[in-house]
């Protein structure tokens, strides 16, 4: 089963919690708090499996969490850091953000991308010793690592993409010039899935072919099945267009060159101005007094492609095409990878902080993930903790941002869901 698109959560590990701990030795008075911190949390890793070829995988499974990092010991010990979680993708898999369809990164590459970061390990109690503060009993807890739903999108990377009407003999071609074994059968939609094959030229010298499952008009608005494999044609440096000049479907075959060059503009403007090869097949069942070949000839010209003449069932001008397309290729440029445009949380707060005050129904709101961090890193339970949170807040501005809007004493603050009485 070939599947090409999915959508997946993936959730970064969280951080270890910092502890709080006093030093305890034979002889050595007063040794003071000496709480670790707590291990990173695991990120999620996508690299690049060319064993796979298809998302089937993660049709199964679709929730991903990566290992959590370990709690900080005594005498100042650092916790583990939790383990990435590494998920294998084939080659030619976008990662999008599927709240914003944002691309993160274009999986061509070998290298390596982290989609979701670790949560950091919290302060222990080591950390807060001061002259004035000798034994803190508080120690914060790791963050939260990154979670997110993202969309996974298969665009198959080949050299050379076969397009064409249903049943002019893509799937044929491709078995005659590759070991590609795809079903063929005389009727429309034979081909399901889009099928890779490698065509050998000489010694050390091979393409990539993809057969597209058949276009039709309409294509690029969602008729037939050739509109949801039209990504996989994106990556093609060359595209090689059969054109059934026998007639044999009752259509004509210099309508359907033109429908197909309009369903390609219409799907992408880039992708209609590619390189192409107009492939006359069925030559063996022309008949003689037939203008078709003649007329796909001149209306190529005039389209500025070359034009050459083939039988992909008796495998007449198959070794011909195979050495004009190798030519081509040596003169065309790799496709680009394409440019990621998500914006991670770092990125877009380049200021420390970034904080909002919202008065709604008489209760004043504090938004912004650096209070969502500063909240996350506190514990209430424990007094001296609060009384660093209520420091941590007044050093900031967040006392005096309050005041300006107009608080009250005993009105109520809400941050992140933690509410308190507001006290001068």
């Amino acid at each position: 089963m070939f599947v090409d698109i999915v959508k997946i959560r993936i959730k970064a590990g969280k951080g270890g919690d910092g502890i709080v701990h006093f030093h305890r030795e034979k002889y050595v008075a007063a040794g003071g708090p000496d709480g670790g911190d707590g291990g990173l949390g695991g990120n999620v890793v996508f690299e690049v499996d060319d064993h796979m070829n298809t998302l089937l995988d993660f049709r199964f499974k679709r929730k991903y969490v990566a290992e959590s990092g370990m709690p900080g010991g005594g005498k100042n010990s650092f916790g583990k850091a939790g383990k990435d979680l590494v998920i294998k993708v084939p080659r030619g898999t976008l990662i999008k953000d599927s709240a914003t369809g944002a691309l993160m990164c274009d999986m061509s590459s070998t290298e390596r991308f982290i989609a979701a970061k670790g949560g950091r390990g919290g302060w222990g109690n080591a950390h807060f010793a001061t002259p004035t503060r000798q034994a803190p009993r508080f120690a914060k807890p790791g963050l939260e690592g990154d979670e997110r739903e993202i969309l996974l999108e298969l665009k198959l990377i080949a050299d050379v993409g076969l397009i064409g009407f249903p049943n002019v003999g893509k799937s044929t071609l491709l078995s005659m010039i590759s070991k590609s074994r795809p079903k063929i059968a005389n009727y429309h939609f034979t081909t399901l899935t889009p099928n890779l094959g490698v065509v050998f030229v000489d010694a050390g010298q091979s393409f990539v072919c993809a057969d597209i499952p058949g276009l039709i008009e309409g294509a690029s608005e969602g008729v037939g099945l050739g509109h949801y494999f039209l990504r996989h044609v994106e990556r093609c440096r060359l595209l090689v267009h059969l054109v059934d000049v026998s007639g044999s479907e009752g259509r004509d075959p210099v309508d359907d060159m033109m429908i197909i060059n309009r369903e390609l503009e219409r799907y992408s403007p880039e992708l209609a101005k590619r390189p192409q090869i107009i492939v006359c097949n069925k030559t063996d069942i022309l008949e003689e007094d037939s203008d078709n070949l003649e007329r796909v000839k001149v209306a190529a010209e005039q389209m500025g492609f070359m034009c050459l003449e083939m039988s992909a069932a008796t495998n007449t001008g198959t070794q011909a095409l195979i050495y004009k397309v190798w030519d081509e290729l040596q003169k065309l440029d790799p496709i680009p990878d394409f440019e990621a445009d998500f914006v991670f949380e770092e990125e877009a707060l380049p200021e420390e902080r970034d904080i909002q005050i919202e008065v709604e129904d008489g209760i004043y709101y504090i938004r912004g993930t650096w209070i969502e961090k500063v909240v996350g890193s506190t514990n209430f339970g424990d007094y001296e903790s609060r009384m660093y949170f209520e420091r941590t807040l007044r050093k900031a501005g967040v006392f005096d941002m309050l005041e300006r809007e107009g608080i009250q004493e005993k009105d109520t603050v809400d941050a992140c869901g933690l509410q308190f009485e507001y006290i001068f």
